[in-house]
Parts: structure tokens; C-alpha cells; sequence
């Protein structure tokens, strides 16, 4: 049974995602650190020990690097939506046997597993590959090898209250979220555009709700 480990919010920079979290949750994210190698740094923001929400910027003291950068950050669309400011843009999902998935599924579904690093943290991420991803409704896997990111962030006292996704071909999402051990995580709906809705409970009560489109 896999779990929702984060999700991720897009910007130009980093002071721009921050902000524009902190307007929308009352909470501003803390500093996290550079993907050495993938192209890109980020903020995080602690919602309880088991889920955080992620910033996740281009970082301009990398140089480009070898493959597109996640989450779609390289495509024309994010680019030019991100240009009107930060968004929505996808949610990772952890399990404890992400080999024994990856093998299940085959790299043509479920992506090659990369291994990373930043200080004392480390972890495993299969990313669905890109045009499978059904627009970034089914989630990269994760598996973190000693402590997560999220026991480490101070509690912003925000909780994730529930994830959907809608897509027009929702058996197929639904499908493919249940082959990862996700259909009690996130409920499925038809929709003739697909968007992901988060549904998030700010510190002092207020329920928020962040939409991809």
C-alpha cells in the first residue's frame, strides 16, 4: 500500500512559489536544497510528520541538465502557465517495496528508478515516464532510505485533507493508480479536462483548495 508523501507546487523561482504559498496557506516554506544534477531546488513546507508540500523551481546556478527537468517544468505550457504564477502541479506518492513495484509494472510503466541525495537525506524515485504520466495524475514513487523529509520540517500545523484527480479516461487513471497500491488515496473522477484538486486545512481552520486547471 502505497501513501501520499507530498505534493508540488511550481514556480519561476523559489521566492515567487514561496510567497504565493504562504498567501494561500497563511505558512511560508522553509529552505530545502538543490537536486544536484536534475536542474532544479526547492522549498518545503512541513504539514505533519507523514505529508509536506513541496516548491520546486528551475535553479539558475546549475547548468541545463541531461534530461528534461520533473514534473514538466521544461514544457512550453508549464513555462507559459507559470509565467502567470506559481501552481499545482503534481504529487509524489512513497511505498516501502518500490523495487518490488518497479519490477510489477516494467520501466515502460512505472520509469527508471533514480537514486538521490541531499546532505543526510536519500531516496529512490521512479517517475512515470513523460505522455504516460496521464497528465501528471499518476505519481512518481517514492522510497526514502532512513529518515523522510517531512519528519524533519517544522509544523506548519496546515493538513492535507484529500486528493482528486479528474481525467476523461478515468477507468484507465483509476487502473493505474490501484496497480500502485493509491485507490483508497485518491478518489478518481470523469472529466472531460484532467486536473488534480488538493484539498489542504490551513492552522487556523480555513479549508483551502489548490486545482492544476
Amino acid at each position: 500500500m502505497a501513501e501520499i508523501d507530498h505534493i508540488v507546487i511550481g514556480a519561476r523561482t523559489l521566492e515567487e512559489g514561496a510567497a504565493w504559498v504562504e498567501q494561500q496557506l497563511g505558512a511560508r516554506p522553509e529552505k530545502g536544497g538543490a537536486h544536484e544534477g536534475v536542474g532544479t531546488h526547492n522549498m518545503l513546507l512541513g504539514m505533519g510528520p507523514d505529508c509536506y508540500l513541496e516548491v520546486i523551481a528551475p535553479d539558475p546556478s546549475q547548468p541545463e541538465p541531461a534530461h528534461p527537468r520533473p514534473f514538466d517544468l521544461d514544457e512550453p505550457a508549464v513555462r507559459t502557465r507559470l509565467d502567470s504564477g506559481p501552481a499545482l502541479l503534481a504529487y509524489v506518492a512513497r511505498t516501502p517495496a518500490l523495487d518490488a513495484v518497479v519490477a510489477r509494472l516494467g520501466p515502460a510503466r512505472s520509469g527508471e528508478i533514480r537514486t538521490m541525495r541531499r546532505g543526510d537525506l536519500a531516496w529512490r524515485i521512479a517517475f512515470p515516464p513523460q505522455r504516460q504520466d496521464l497528465d501528471n495524475l499518476i505519481p512518481p514513487l517514492i522510497q526514502w532510505d532512513g529518515p523522510r523529509a517531512g519528519e524533519r520540517l517544522r509544523d506548519s500545523g496546515c493538513r492535507l485533507l484529500a486528493i482528486e484527480a479528474e481525467h476523461p479516461d478515468a477507468d484507465a487513471l483509476r487502473a493505474a493508480l490501484a496497480s500502485r497500491g493509491l485507490e483508497e488515496a485518491v478518489t478518481v473522477r470523469h472529466s472531460p479536462h484532467a486536473r488534480l484538486v488538493v484539498h489542504i486545512r490551513r492552522a487556523d481552520g480555513k479549508d483551502v483548495t489548490l486545482t492544476s486547471g
